[in-house]
C-alpha cells in the first residue's frame, strides 16, 4: 500500500493470520454489544416484563463486560491461554445469540447477557493486547483498523434486527392501538440504566406475544460462527490444538529465516548490556496492583496508567452518554426534531465513528499517536463549544453530530498506541485503559441521565463540555507525565553515525 514503507508490510504479512483473526473477533465484538438497544422492546415482550425490569439486561450485560475486561488480562500470560479464551469468548457469542429466543424470562435473560458481557470484555482486553504484543512501535495503525471492524459490527448489527422488529405493541391486549403508536418513540428513547424518562408509559406485560426477533438473532449467531472457527485455525497453525500438534514446526520461507538469523544476532550482541528496568508484564487488573511489579519503578509509571484511563475514561463515556440522550435532547424543546428525523441522530454519530476510524487507518501511520490524540480531544471540545452557541439551530446539531463521532472514533486506539508507547510495552496500560473505557461509559451515563432528568434537556451539552474540558486536561497531564518518565537506555544511546536497524527486525508472533 502506498502509505506503507516495507517494514510495516513485511510485518503484517509475516503476521498476517493472526492480524485476521483477531479483527475478525473484534467484528464479533461489534455485533454482540449493538443488538440490544434495537431489540430491546421485543425482548421485553418475550420476557413479558416492564420496561425499568428489561433495563436491567443492558445493565448486565455492560457490568460484566466491565468484569471481563479486567479479568481477561489472566489469559495472557501464553498465546495457548489467549487464543482459546478468545476461541470459547467467541463462541460464547453465537451461543447466546442462539438461546436469547428461549428465554422467557427477564432474570433468566439477564444472566445469559451477563455470560455475553464476560466473553465481550475477554475479547475486548486480549485483541488489543495481542496486537499490542504483536506490532508494538508500529501498533497504531493495526489497532485503528480493530477498531474500525467493531464500528462495522456495530453498524451491521441493528441491521440485521431491523426487519423483525415488531411495528406494533408485541402483546397484543385490548389496549395495545392506544400505545402501539408511541413504540418507535419508546425505543429510540431507552438509554441503559436510565428508564425513568419513559415511566409514564404504560406497556403491557400479559397477553399474546407476537415477534419476529428470534430470527435476527439467529441469524446473527449463523453470521458469528465462522470467528471462532478462525481463531481455532490460529491455534492449529500455531500447534496449540492438543489432538492435532505436529511433530515439528514448519520451516521459514528464506527471507523470514534470514531476518530471524539478524533478530537472534541483535538479541546476542546485546546480552552484555544490562537493562535499565525489568520488564513487566501485562496481565489482568488485580495482578497488575501486585507490589512485586511495582520494585524500582518511577513515578511517572503510576501517573501515565491513571492519566491514560482517566482520559479513556472521559471520551469513551462521552461516546456512550451522547448516543444514548442525543435523541432525547433533540426532540426535547427548544429544538422539538421531529422523532423520525431525530431517529437518524444516533446512526448519524455511529455512522461517522465507523467512517473515522476507517480514515485513521492512513492517517495513524503517517502522523504520531499524540499528535492525533490532541486533534481528538480539541475537536470534541471545540464542537460541544458550537453546539452550546448554536443550541437552537436543528442543522448544527447534525452537523455536530457527525463532527463528534469524527473525533471520537480513533480516541481509543490512539491513547492505547501512545501510552504503551510511554510505558516500552512494559506495564499494564492495555488493561488499565479497557477497564477505564469501560468504567466511563457506564457512569458517565448514569450521571448524565440524572443530571437531564433533574435539570431538563440544555444540561446535556453542558455535560459535555464538562467532559470535553477534563479529556483535553488529562491530555495535558498525560504530556507532562510522559516527559517526566525515564526513557530506556538503548533509546538515548543512537548516536547519528550509527546505521538504522535493518528492516527485518520485527518481533516475531510467538507462544
Amino acid at each position: 500500500m502506498w502509505w506503507w514503507d516495507a517494514r510495516v508490510t513485511t510485518l503484517f504479512k509475516r503476521n498476517l493470520q493472526p492480524t485476521l483473526t483477531y479483527w475478525s473477533v473484534f467484528f464479533s465484538f461489534g455485533l454482540c454489544i449493538a443488538f440490544l438497544g434495537p431489540t430491546l422492546l421485543d425482548l421485553r415482550c418475550q420476557t413479558q416484563s416492564s420496561l425499568s425490569q428489561i433495563t436491567w439486561v443492558f445493565f448486565s450485560q455492560q457490568f460484566c463486560l466491565l468484569v471481563g475486561s479486567c479479568l481477561g488480562g489472566v489469559f495472557k500470560r501464553t498465546l495457548a491461554q489467549s487464543l482459546l479464551a478468545l476461541f470459547a469468548s467467541s463462541l460464547a457469542i453465537s451461543v447466546v445469540f442462539a438461546i436469547i429466543p428461549f428465554c422467557h424470562n427477564v432474570v433468566v435473560l439477564a444472566v445469559v447477557m451477563a455470560m455475553a458481557g464476560l466473553a465481550m470484555g475477554c475479547i475486548d482486553t486480549l485483541s488489543n493486547l495481542q496486537l499490542v504484543k504483536i506490532y508494538q512501535k508500529d501498533s497504531a495503525v493495526f489497532l485503528q483498523a480493530l477498531h474500525f471492524f467493531v464500528g462495522f459490527g456495530a453498524l451491521l448489527s441493528p441491521l440485521i434486527a431491523d426487519p423483525f422488529l415488531s411495528d406494533t405493541n408485541c402483546i397484543l391486549t385490548n389496549g395495545t392501538v392506544n400505545s402501539s403508536s408511541n413504540l418507535p418513540h419508546i425505543r429510540k428513547s431507552l438509554v441503559p440504566h436510565h428508564p425513568g424518562n419513559l415511566s409514564h408509559y404504560d406497556l403491557p406485560t400479559k397477553g399474546l406475544v407476537v415477534t419476529r426477533v428470534s430470527y435476527a438473532f439467529w441469524i446473527m449467531a449463523l453470521i458469528n460462527l465462522p470467528v471462532p472457527f478462525a481463531v481455532f485455525l490460529l491455534l492449529y497453525k500455531e500447534r496449540l490444538v492438543p489432538c492435532c500438534q505436529r511433530s515439528s514446526p514448519p520451516l521459514l520461507p528464506a527471507d523470514e529465516l534470514a531476518m530471524e538469523t539478524r533478530a537472534i544476532d541483535k538479541d546476542d550482541s546485546s546480552t552484555s548490556s544490562p537493562k535499565i528496568q525489568p520488564e513487566i508484564g501485562h496481565g489482568d487488573l488485580f495482578g497488575c496492583c501486585q507490589s512485586k511489579n511495582f520494585r524500582g519503578v518511577p513515578c511517572s509509571y503510576f501517573a501515565v496508567h491513571v492519566t491514560g484511563a482517566l482520559l479513556l475514561f472521559m471520551t469513551d463515556g462521552i461516546m456512550g452518554e451522547y448516543s444514548g440522550f442525543v435523541y432525547s435532547y433533540a426532540v426535547e424543546e427548544p429544538l422539538s426534531v421531529g422523532h423520525k428525523m431525530a431517529g437518524y441522530l444516533p446512526s448519524l454519530f455511529w455512522g461517522f465513528i465507523t467512517m473515522g476510524r476507517l480514515i485513521s487507518i492512513p492517517v495513524s501511520y503517517r502522523m504520531k499517536p499524540a499528535t492525533m490524540v490532541f486533534i481528538n480531544v480539541v475537536g470534541v471540545l471545540v464542537t460541544f463549544f458550537l453546539l452550546l452557541i448554536f443550541s437552537s439551530s436543528v442543522v448544527f446539531l447534525f452537523v455536530g453530530t457527525a463532527s463528534l463521532g469524527l473525533f471520537l472514533s480513533s480516541t481509543f486506539p490512539s491513547v492505547l498506541a501512545y501510552t504503551e508507547d510511554i510505558l516500552q510495552y512494559r506495564g499494564c496500560a492495555t488493561t488499565v485503559l479497557v477497564t477505564g473505557a469501560g468504567l466511563g461509559e457506564m457512569v458517565l451515563q448514569l450521571l448524565v441521565g440524572s443530571i437531564i432528568h433533574d435539570q431538563g434537556s440544555y444540561s446535556f451539552l453542558v455535560c459535555g463540555t464538562i467532559f470535553g474540558a477534563l479529556a483535553f486536561t488529562f491530555y495535558v497531564f498525560l504530556l507532562f507525565f510522559h516527559r517526566m518518565h525515564p526513557h530506556p537506555q538503548s533509546d538515548m544511546d543512537l548516536s547519528p553515525d550509527k546505521p538504522p536497524p535493518p528492516i527485518g527486525e520485527p518481533e516475531l508472533y510467538q507462544s
